[in-house]
């Protein structure tokens, strides 16, 4: 039944990858095409408040450091972001990562469970065993609760809307 060989024996296959709350926006034009309802394809930038100590914060200010991480996803990762709304599956994830990556992403279960892991060492990412269904807000453009981040200047080149569909 599934388009990828081997899927259905990966540990995450019917797992839930869901993205934590965190900043995020999407910019540029469209890389990858995708059908799916919340998938745009574009670029996507997560925003990240740092937390400093007492020593750091005084450092930091004292240096003029910026108080947030802007880390901008390339284009596979940012699909993958989109992809992550804790609605789908890990085997519906890598078969659509498939389609639109076709060899660039090969082999696709490996590449997506490494990229999947990746996203958890930085917190920004968990693997559910049931569907999110709406227990937090995994949309763009929402600051977290616990997170501190500056107001973005007027033309800043995030979109932060819905698309069609999506779930905030």
């Amino acid at each position: 039944m599934s388009e990828l060989a081997g899927i259905e024996a990966h540990p995450l296959a019917q797992q839930y990858p869901c993205r934590v709350p965190v900043w995020w926006g999407r910019h540029g034009s469209v890389e990858k095409d995708s059908e799916l309802v919340g998938v745009s394809g574009r670029l996507v930038t997560l925003r990240i408040a740092k937390n400093f100590k007492r020593y750091e914060r005084w450092l930091a200010r004292m240096l003029r450091a910026p108080k947030e991480l802007r880390r901008p996803l390339d284009r596979m990762n940012s699909v993958l972001w989109e992809l992550c709304d804790g609605s789908r599956t890990f085997e519906t994830i890598c078969i659509e990562m498939d389609r639109l990556f076709k060899e660039d992403i090969a082999p696709v279960i490996s590449r997506t469970a490494v990229a999947l892991a990746l996203f958890q060492q930085h917190n920004i990412l968990l693997i559910l065993e049931e569907p999110l269904s709406g227990r937090w807000s995994v949309g763009p453009g929402t600051i977290p609760d616990h997170q501190e981040l500056s107001v973005l200047d007027e033309g800043h080149p995030y979109d932060t809307e819905l698309l069609g569909g999506e779930q905030a």
